[in-house]
């Protein structure tokens, strides 16, 4: 078997995690590649030696581009320069877009070499134009979502269902549940779980709302329990959120041991009889721990007028798109208040069954059971590169 030579990079900490699984999966299939790129410590630990520190692309496509224009500029320079110099078997780029397929433009402006993009742009909702851009400079598409490939061949591109990462996460146990309850003192009473979203911008537009939430539905459910897992980056917001919330346990990954606080998470997670979330790729999660939600999210005025008139799509949860049902209420835009929200969240507890069948059929159709995503991309690039 022929030597693979592999140029990889990835821009953020999520990417990174999939960057490190193609990687192993890579590795596990052939027995001789060579890898050279961007990374962070996933992608480092399989072998990469990153040409530079994978924090500086964490900027990439934020406010803060602007005083960092010029060096993020020469790093593109200097990546596709490298890839061109390395001739490698493919270049594969993942997420982060504004890097990556800068990145993928300059290599193929001056080389046939065989690109790959790991995460398809989200044209199915807005910005359907991406996809046809992206044909110009990229061969093949890694895709996390059933729905996906037909939008990227309809451009001209490959594209590979691969799997979401989620499938591969540990779930924890009806036993790990129980077990939480009882080290966190909490009785058998309803377990509401309050997401209030990763970002600093998302706590702090949301949290008032979330906070009148939780007062009307103790109010009306006197013995009702809340637990909030909080980001690490938003840890201090989520803590002075809650200072007066009643019967709530905030969980602080930032203290002791870090894979004890995740699996402390994925109790909570299992423990929940309902979950108030922000959007996001957390419904999943929450569908992998067969956890009922209901879905809450907001924006800038002039963010939601200009998305709303974008959006192309009647749902943004996760669970309702791969099951293509409307089972998981959202309150979005203007519909986000707390009145209506409490209600949504009786009504789940009520009859929480509705959502389970579709959160069941989601994981499935993610590839829960199957193969690893990460061997399933792995197998993908190099299916595509045995077709050039």
């Amino acid at each position: 078997m022929t030597a693979l030579r592999v140029f990889i990079l990835a821009g953020e900490p999520s990417g990174d995690k999939l960057g490190g699984a193609l990687m192993a999966g890579l590795k596990a299939l052939q027995s001789d590649v060579t890898f050279e790129g961007v990374g962070g410590a996933m992608m480092q630990s399989e072998g990469l030696e990153s040409r530079f520190d994978m924090s500086e692309l964490s900027v990439m496509g934020l406010a803060e581009i602007l005083p960092k224009y010029r060096h993020l500029k020469r790093r593109i320079a200097q990546t596709a320069a490298a890839v061109i110099k390395m001739q490698p078997d493919v270049l594969i780029t993942i997420d982060s877009p504004d890097f990556s397929l800068r990145v993928a433009k300059l290599v193929k402006a001056s080389s046939s070499i065989r690109t790959v993009h790991y995460v398809a742009p989200t044209v199915w909702a807005w910005r359907a134009g991406r996809a046809a851009k992206m044909a110009h400079h990229i061969d093949q598409v890694l895709a996390l979502l059933p729905f996906e490939p037909p939008y990227m061949e309809a451009a001209g591109m490959r594209c590979d269902f691969v799997g979401h990462p989620v499938v591969a996460e540990p779930v924890a146990t009806s036993e790990d549940a129980t077990a939480f309850r009882a080290f966190r003192g909490m009785t058998d009473a309803p377990l509401l779980m309050v997401l209030p979203g990763s970002r600093r911008s998302e706590v702090a537009r949301l949290g008032e709302r979330f906070s009148e939430v939780v007062r009307d539905l103790k109010a009306k459910h006197p013995d009702l329990q809340i637990v909030v897992p909080a980001a690490a980056p938003v840890a201090d917001a989520v803590l002075e959120l809650t200072a007066d919330w009643p019967d709530t346990t905030v969980l602080d990954p930032r203290h002791g041991d870090y894979d004890a606080a995740m699996a402390e998470k994925r109790a909570a997670f299992r423990a929940a009889d309902v979950a108030l979330a922000a959007s996001g790729t957390v419904s999943i999660e929450l569908a992998a721990a067969d956890t009922p939600m209901v879905i809450a999210y907001d924006m800038s005025p002039l963010s939601r007028m200009i998305i709303s008139r974008m959006l192309k799509i009647d749902t943004v949860t996760l669970v309702n798109l791969v099951s293509d049902t409307r089972v998981v209420p959202e309150f979005i835009g203007k519909a986000c208040e707390p009145t209506a929200i409490a209600k949504g969240i009786t009504d789940v507890l009520a009859a929480p069954d509705g959502q389970r069948a579709a959160m069941a059929l989601t994981m499935e159709l993610l590839g829960q059971g199957g193969q690893a995503p990460g061997l399933r991309a792995a197998q993908a690039v190099l299916d595509g590169i045995a077709q050039v």
